[in-house]
């Protein structure tokens, strides 16, 4: 593509146009655009199917790779259940928690951390202690952390006001009357994080399904956080900027168009506690949460298919009959199941069961943020003053989320090169324009518009780079947008269908954590096992 024409089209990155209008980068750097599936995938919207010749039985089959799949298939096999298919797309399962690797380490190509969990879940916490991450829990019950999983220091840092500070959270360069909103703000998310409804429950929680329904906090999803913000004075740039950064972090979605509740939920939900850890801290390793994806799959006793697309789910007279197409063999195949998991987004839960009305609903409802994951292997790098290198390396006013380190948490101080996974959700226009300009970008652009961004921090960068690969995700996750936390849709969407089709996604539970995929898988599982 020529770049006069790529300008033409990307009102959907209109924050990095002035970063390629400003970099005159002219070296070859090698790298691809590997993304997920998305042209297989979209074989489901526009490609008509014809049965199977033959249907495969099974007691369970789910459709989704992903961790609630993953989670679901683990749990299924606790139960005793093990005539278990999984199906997933891609060639290696984990969803949005996918992740890569080179000779110098693995790295992630989504999700990259965890928080310390909550202390009251407990079937979360028994998977990290089967996965390792948990070693064991000292005299007064609480978990003790690895702690070759705990995020090594020094941990993160802010490129603001021409240097680098410690922590994300704006310090250096503030007047008295900013550091004082700040100041209010956080006084407020503690209190939320104390806060119980008037039916006893914790105003904020881990599932979202757990949290209060107290009328005065569900109010709080009618509203923007940035409304919110604007009526409490919070006002300054900096806070602004801070919470802006945050939502756009975990939910893909900015301050002024995220529900305050599940913007407030972002700060106020975390409580948990450890022997050696709090519930600021975090848990990361070189590939990302791909760590834990592979321990759900290790985990599990499924037979799991990948390179392969579903196409059709429909209840038959005693079965459900799911039709999958081979990517490998270029083969139709189908499976019977007395139970199956639809553990995929809701706009692809509703072509495959080519119900229109749900299609409709999820388009009203759910908008899906897409994003830009890269991966640079890198030399050393010229460094800005202030803080040292971290393992969380963010820019004040950047549109991008900055770049995490993948070798911070290797043993060995010295590292000729290191391999940072850079982070972008593309949330300057509205999602659909945001994805086909994204998808119409070629690698030498997006290479050039990263670079551009990295210069502030990293002078030298377009020099020492050796390698750039790219992944697009074209929808990444749902947006936690008004009226969706506690609205209806969540409820109708995941109803499960007679005989047997349930449903399990973060697009489900509202917002996309780790947590809220592997509860749903959990309780998709905990509906199968009931009815068989």
């Amino acid at each position: 593509m020529q770049r006069r024409d790529f300008l033409k089209i990307s009102a959907g990155l209109a924050g990095i146009t002035p970063l390629l209008q400003a970099c005159r980068q002219e070296r070859v750097i090698p790298g691809s655009i590997i993304g997920a599936s998305a042209k297989t995938g979209h074989l489901l919207r526009d490609h008509a199917f014809s049965e199977p010749e033959s249907w495969e039985p099974h007691q369970v089959v789910i459709v989704g790779g992903g961790i609630s799949g993953l989670a679901a298939a683990r749990q299924l096999g606790k139960a005793g259940i093990n005539d278990v298919v999984l199906l997933d797309l891609e060639a290696k399962t984990g969803g949005n928690a996918a992740c890569g690797g080179n000779n110098i380490s693995g790295y992630p190509w989504g999700a990259h951390y965890i928080p310390i969990p909550n202390n009251n879940l407990t079937e979360y916490l028994a998977f990290l202690q089967e996965a390792g991450v948990i070693t064991g829990y000292d005299a007064a019950g609480l978990p003790v952390y690895n702690e070759y999983h705990l995020c090594s220091d020094p941990e993160e840092r802010l490129y603001i006001n021409g240097q680098w500070q410690d922590g994300l959270v704006p310090r250096f360069g503030l007047s008295d009357p900013e550091r004082l909103q700040l100041k209010n703000f956080f006084r407020y998310m503690d209190a939320f994080r104390q806060q119980k409804g008037a039916d006893g429950k914790d105003a904020f929680a881990i599932p979202v399904d757990a949290s209060s329904k107290d009328a005065a906090l569900t109010a709080l999803d009618q509203v923007t956080m940035k409304a919110w913000m604007d009526d409490r004075e919070l006002t300054c740039s900096y806070i602004r900027w801070y919470v802006d950064y945050c939502t756009r972090d975990d939910f893909g979605t900015a301050y002024d168009k995220i529900s305050a509740w599940a913007g407030i939920h972002y700060f106020a939900s975390r409580k948990g506690r450890g022997s050696n850890a709090s519930y600021h801290d975090v848990l990361t390793w070189e590939q990302g949460n791909g760590f834990l994806a592979g321990q759900l799959l290790q985990q599990c006793r499924a037979g799991v298919r990948t390179g392969a697309l579903a196409v059709g789910v429909r209840p038959a007279e005693k079965e459900i009959r799911i039709a999958y197409y081979d990517v490998q063999q270029k083969k139709l195949k189908g499976l019977a199941a007395q139970q199956c998991i639809l553990a995929v987004p809701q706009f692809v839960a509703a072509r495959l069961l080519k119900d229109e009305s749900r299609l409709q609903q999820v388009h009203q409802y759910l908008h899906y943020t897409p994003w830009l994951v890269a991966n640079l292997t890198v030399k050393q790098l010229e460094e800005r003053s202030g803080a040292p290198e971290s393992w969380d390396n963010v820019i004040y006013g950047s549109n991008s989320l900055g770049y995490v380190d993948a070798t911070h948490q290797q043993l060995q101080q010295r590292k000729d090169k290191r391999n940072l996974t850079y982070y972008l959700p593309l949330t300057q226009s509205d999602p659909d324009s945001a994805r086909k300009a994204a998808y119409a970008t070629d690698h030498a652009t997006w290479t050039k518009a990263i670079l551009a961004d990295l210069k502030r921090i990293h002078p030298d960068i377009a020099t020492k780079t050796e390698r750039v690969d790219i992944m697009l995700w074209g929808h990444a996750m749902a947006q936690p947008l008004p009226g969706i936390a506690h609205g209806d849709i969540r409820a109708s969407l995941g109803r499960s269908l007679a005989p047997g089709i349930h449903f399990a996604h973060t697009d489900l539970a509202g917002i996309s954590i780790f947590e809220e995929a592997f509860y749903q898988g959990l309780h998709a599982a905990a509906k199968v096992k009931a009815l068989l």
